[in-house]
């Protein structure tokens, strides 16, 4: 492989792996607090529930 070819495929990976990690480092935690994810549990069991009666139809 010549050098040009080396420049063309690095000069092409380098957006792709910048890319990757912007979004990386762009991502967050969630911070909830304990009536938010009880909040959270309960509506998921819920839509569970309904899930399953559906299904039992």
């Amino acid at each position: 492989m010549s050098i040009n070819i080396i420049l063309i495929i690095l000069i092409a990976l380098a957006p792709i792996i910048a890319a990757i990690m912007l979004v990386k480092n762009s991502t967050k935690k969630f911070n909830l607090t304990d009536q938010e994810l009880e909040r959270i549990k309960a509506r998921n069991k819920k839509l569970d529930q309904e899930e399953q009666l559906e299904k039992d139809d």
